[in-house]
């Protein structure tokens, strides 16, 4: 039977040395409470010390769910092996854990989202680890950075490539958690866990085995306890036996900035009519050309940046219901959610746990991705993942390497260079200023998405900006489409370090995008 305790007295179980891992997508799901009372108690005790911290998902944000931020102190932390980060504004002050990774204090890695909940389902099954080809050739193969985020972490390697039936695979050794730290809506006495009121499971199920399966302890934290046989069976997604601490925390906020929105947990649905639409603008115009590459009754993955507003398009344009949005937290349809709310979404039609959600990405049962680019190099390949100079900016890959590694078809967007000064006037986009930072170089910071490897594989890869329409081919970078009013020289190949080819079959993006009234989309079988 599991404890009652308050979060003070729970995370005294947990010793020196210990390998912790935390169920959370930055402020959805994060169990804060517990992990501000291992920060104090570290600030009393000094203890717990050198701590591994395993985050699928990044744990807290920069918008005041501090999360990791609560445990980012020198001898605290002795290792953090993490599928993203928290991130934020180039203004604001870098996270005190991305300052210690960046000072070389301890071992940091990023590891991608869906590999490190493999790991989790490995421990609990006591097998040797994770054969995977999600991530060949990225910064996740050890031909490159092999998921190092610096120095101490380059030099304690955590994957090796191997060779196996003839195939090169990517072999991580399973990493087995002492502690896992995981959250839900409330439990009864007996340690029952239910989720009613979050917008996510994500990897709750699979932390909490791989801890309890190899003598660990599992702590819970949830809004409220309740009593015994008042929770249904279906509403349990954790069974009390393999709770060992339960820690009644009112106050969790159920994601960022949302103390609580029962539209994100599935208990009332929105109005479709309630949902903000985007501005008329260039990145609506982006937004738009992205909508016109899906086809009626696909199940289309979403990322963050300019094609998460795809769903909004869809709304303006009377289409809501004709593709199903899928996202890597768990929800599958309804609206996904805007800027420090994405990941979640609104009137969603299923939560799927995020490890099951994952294989589904892995292995390509989708129809197609729209993901965000900082960088493409003249290879096709594409940073999401690092700015050297800004790098609290990006959280890191988080799923994109598990979504983009077999895709069938990925579309990515954004602004062709940072910082150009550009207004739509007459249907026409009216470039006034380049930016200074271009965006299509020699080679990327950071290969987050392979172009060589996604070329071989035969990958559909699209690249959609304000200015032109691009497609990977074996021959290089392919310009298929230009926008009205742009020139071709100046404003696009003067723009790009490597030379792109031109279409013999140029043609005008459609002018509908650039229109202030909604564009009549229709969608192709």
């Amino acid at each position: 039977m599991p404890k009652i305790v308050s979060a003070a007295e729970a995370v005294k179980t947990i010793p020196d040395g210990a390998v912790v891992a935390v169920n959370s997508s930055s402020g959805l799901n994060c169990p804060d409470a517990v992990l501000k009372a291992i920060g104090e108690r570290f600030d009393h005790e000094s203890h717990p010390r050198s701590l591994t911290m395993l985050h699928p998902i990044a744990a807290g944000d920069m918008f005041g769910i501090r999360g990791v931020e609560h445990i980012a102190k020198p001898g605290l932390i002795g290792r953090i092996i993490a599928g993203s980060y928290p991130s934020g504004p180039s203004t604001s002050e870098p996270p005190m854990i991305w300052q210690m990774l960046g000072a070389n204090e301890m071992p940091a890695y990023n590891v991608p989202s869906g590999i490190m909940l493999d790991l989790m389902r490995e421990a609990a099954a006591k097998r040797p680890g994770v054969i995977t080809k999600v991530g060949l050739d990225t910064f996740v193969d050890p031909d490159r950075e092999g998921c190092a985020m610096n120095a101490k972490a380059a030099a304690q390697p955590i994957v090796r490539k191997i060779r196996f039936e003839g195939q090169d695979w990517l072999f991580f050794p399973t990493i087995v958690p002492q502690v896992a730290i995981i959250r839900g809506s409330a439990c009864d006495e007996r340690g029952n866990l239910s989720f009613d009121q979050e917008g996510a499971y994500l990897g709750a199920m699979e932390l909490a085995l791989a801890a309890h399966n190899n003598g660990g302890i599992v702590i819970a934290q949830v809004r409220n306890v309740v009593e015994n046989e008042t929770l249904k069976p279906h509403q349990v997604r954790v069974p009390g036996i393999l709770v060992d601490y339960i820690v009644e925390a009112p106050d969790q906020w159920q994601t960022t900035q949302t103390p609580y929105d029962p539209a994100i947990s599935g208990e009332v649905f929105k109005p479709i009519s309630s949902f903000s639409l985007m501005e008329f603008g260039t990145g609506k115009a982006i937004a738009r050309r992205v909508a016109q590459e899906i086809r009626k009754g696909w199940a289309v993955n979403l990322g963050f940046g300019v094609s998460a507003n795809v769903p909004r398009i869809f709304i303006e344009e009377g289409l809501h219901g004709q593709a199903t949005w899928v996202i890597e937290q768990g929800a599958v349809g309804g609206v996904p959610l805007l800027e420090f709310q994405f990941g979640c979404a609104a009137n969603a039609e299923a939560f799927v746990p995020s490890a099951y959600q994952f294989t589904y990405f892995q292995a390509a049962g989708f129809d197609c991705s729209l993901l965000s680019f900082l960088q493409i190099d003249r290879h096709g390949s594409v940073n999401v993942s690092k700015l050297g100079a800004r790098p609290h900016v990006t959280a890191g890959a988080g799923g994109f390497v598990d979504i983009t590694s077999r895709a069938r078809k990925i579309v990515f967007s954004g602004y062709f260079n940072a910082g150009a000064r550009m207004e739509i006037v007459d249907e026409k986009l009216k470039i006034e200023k380049e930016g200074k930072v271009r965006k299509l170089v020699n080679e990327v910071e950071q290969v987050s998405f392979s172009g060589r490897r996604g070329v071989a594989q035969g990958q559909d890869v699209t690249y959609v900006t304000e200015r032109c329409v691009m497609k990977l081919t074996p021959e290089g970078i392919v310009l298929t489409e230009i926008a009205p009013g742009v020139d071709l020289q100046t404003n696009i190949l003067d723009q790009s370090e490597f030379p792109l080819i031109v279409s013999p079959t140029l043609r005008e993006m459609d002018r509908r995008l650039f229109e202030v009234e909604k564009m009549e989309l229709k969608l192709h079988e």
